[in-house]
């Protein structure tokens, strides 16, 4: 298995190692433009092998970013590319090929576009939905300058299932003249599409063509006369079009459609931009590519290549994980309860795959749901559910949460609905960067009256907790677990039910109280390791529940130690330790508490070991903090 270095430049090929800026894009002559095509996807193959990264979807964009380079001239003009994870070509044709062999290390390439990255990055993105409206914003500024640039948002079709692009759907037309929307239709997110938009973008890819129908509508005339058949073929004929093209769908909000077209046509996209630049309308281009294209694994497996780790170029194989994930551990609990409690149902938000809802989805496909990129209805969807007294486990990256958050407040919480949120990535999420990492949860959940949080430090207690969650209706209840294993422990055959809002006192001690919550347990361990090393009496507490928290523990603890330490993978600011640090004043107890969290800013991506020793979350800076205090 190839193991990543970043030192190492990549093997560019003649045409690419000549691009150093988007003009050069333009001089390449056209008898070329399929060599540079040839020599990107190379590229791309062979990097990605060695650090992971969005290798299927960037296979997918080769000639759609080659094309909009040799139209379009940026920074001046302005390319929004939805989610942005299929931006590695446009990085490689505006300068940056030569470090491609960084993408997702630690101070290479971020693995999405970013604005303090490159002039040519017009708008940083993570999350899908966005690029419909930022980029309408951009038109409005230029329109408002009285500028003559041109604005493009790139968007796959999954992207149209999204509630910010139906929202800028709705406005575009009422806000500019000129405006490019490429729909980019490969039938895939980052697992196959789902939901009544993605089957008709689908119905042209599938379904016979207008023409075949019409000819169909013109025997059947001939076999049957009359003016009735003649009446029904036409309402045939009318029907297939409807079905068949999606110029209905985006006329109706006053945009005007040209396509499908084949996506990887170089001479044929750059003839259609041509033309669209000419145009004082809005415009949707639909374009139909493959995902994965020129390499057959990715092909075979476009789930896997959505984004993966590093795998073999011959066969795309990569190395076996023999501990499972807590996402693999999450799907298999969550179904095998599921088969003994007839009300439980699972639902995600577009990520059968990367929740292990896949899982729950093969063995009871009849609970299973999939919304699509659609968490804020997946909120409102589960609690529907549980008003009929049914158990929704809604299982969403941390990240992604987010947007859901008006839903939990307003909807869940404030009718004390028993609906479970499963934070799937709770924590750093390493090479996927800021975007990803799921460090504000607990800052954004924790205020909220009535909903219990918990973090597992183990896999037994991961279980006893998923366990505990599906028992539990008196009110919502949230579980944030990280992305990748957590600590393996024997498997137990009795499952135990926790009591809410009571931690586990793993050892007693009499002059520091050390607080380790989930993951960052084992860190708190080896703090223990070092300060009893120096003389010290440790105590060391699993807290399990962030809401509410065991007040009897932390009162206990805070009046017979010196000195108390958290531990958490969140920011400081409104975490686990700042509850700690607000109950302590509210009961009047002064002992001082140290935390050990992220900081206040946006951290960047690399490996979790090199950022947490960067930011000093580490079981030495722990011990020095701890002792700085008993000094």
């Amino acid at each position: 298995m190839m193991t990543s270095d970043s030192s190492k430049p990549p093997a560019l090929g003649p045409l690419l190692r000549a691009i150093q800026s988007p003009d050069d894009v333009k001089k390449i002559a056209d008898a070329e433009l399929p060599d540079l095509a040839a020599e990107i996807r190379h590229s791309l193959i062979t990097s990605l092998s060695q650090t992971g990264g969005h290798l299927g979807p960037n296979l997918g964009v080769v000639e759609l970013s080659i094309a909009l380079h040799r139209v379009f001239s940026t920074p001046k003009d302005k390319f929004v590319f939805d989610v942005a994870h299929q931006g590695y070509v446009h990085k490689m044709l505006t300068g940056r090929a030569d470090r491609i062999q960084t993408i997702r290390t630690y101070k290479g390439l971020n693995g999405f576009l970013l604005r303090s990255e490159s002039e040519h990055d017009a708008y940083g993105a993570g999350h899908a939905g966005t690029a419909l409206s930022a980029a309408l914003g951009m038109a409005a500024a230029r329109d408002l300058a009285g500028r003559d640039n041109h604005v493009v948002a790139v968007a796959g079709d999954a992207a149209f299932t999204c509630g910010p692009t139906l929202e800028a759907l709705n406005n575009i037309s009422e806000t500019t003249r000129k405006f490019i929307v490429v729909l980019n239709d490969n039938e895939w997110s980052i697992d196959k599409n789902v939901g009544a938009i993605a089957r008709y973008f689908n119905a042209l890819q599938t379904h016979h063509t207008y023409a075949s129908v019409r000819a169909k509508a013109a025997e059947f005339v001939e076999k049957i006369a009359g003016k009735t058949a003649r009446s029904l073929a036409h309402r045939m004929e009318e029907g297939a079009k409807n079905l068949l093209f999606p110029n209905v769908l985006f006329e109706k909000f006053g945009l005007r459609y040209f396509g499908p077209i084949d996506g990887h046509d170089i001479p044929l996209l750059v003839r259609t931009f041509e033309h669209l630049k000419t145009l004082n309308e809005p415009v949707v281009l639909h374009i139909i590519t493959e995902k994965g294209r020129g390499y057959q694994p990715a092909l075979d497996n476009p789930g896997k290549f959505h984004g993966l780790g590093t795998y073999q170029i011959d066969d795309g194989s990569t190395a076996a994980v023999n501990t499972p994930t807590c996402s693999d551990l999450f799907g298999r609990t969550v179904t095998d309860i599921a088969k003994n409690d007839p009300k439980l149902v699972a639902i995600t938000a577009a990520m059968p795959g990367g929740t292990k809802l896949e899982i729950f989805k093969k063995e009871i496909p009849e609970r299973y749901y999939d919304v699509g990129i659609a968490e804020e209805h997946a909120a409102l969807f589960a609690c529907g559910l549980a008003t009929e007294g049914f158990r929704p486990f809604l299982a969403i990256y941390s990240t992604f949460m987010q947007r859901a958050y008006d839903m939990i407040i307003h909807d869940i919480a404030l009718q004390n609905l028993p609906v479970r949120l499963c934070m799937d990535r709770g924590g750093l999420s390493g090479d996927d960067g800021p975007t990803h990492h799921g460090l504000f949860d607990i800052g954004y959940l924790r205020h909220i009256p009535g909903l219990v949080h918990m973090q597992p430090k183990d896999e037994n207690e991961f279980v006893d907790m998923l366990h505990t969650m599906a028992t539990y209706d008196a009110g919502p209840s949230a579980i944030r677990y990280p992305r990748g294993p957590i600590r393996s422990t024997p498997v137990k055959e009795q499952r135990q039910l926790l009591e809410i809002g009571k931690a586990e006192v793993v050892a007693d001690g009499t002059d520091v109280a050390l607080f380790g919550l989930g993951t960052m347990f084992e860190m708190a361990e080896r703090t223990k390791e070092m300060l009893e090393a120096q003389g010290l009496s440790v105590a060391l507490i699993n807290p399990r529940f962030i809401k509410p928290l065991d007040t009897e523990v932390l009162d206990t603890y805070a009046r017979k130690c010196r000195v108390l330490c958290t531990f958490e993978d969140h920011v400081m600011l409104h975490g686990f330790g700042a509850a700690v640090i607000d109950h302590l004043h509210d009961a009047g107890i002064h002992t001082p508490v140290e935390r050990i969290a992220w900081p206040d800013e946006f951290i960047e991506h690399g490996k979790p070991d090199t950022l947490r020793e960067l930011h000093g979350l580490t079981a030495e800076v722990a011990a020095s903090k701890v002792l700085a205090r008993l000094a």
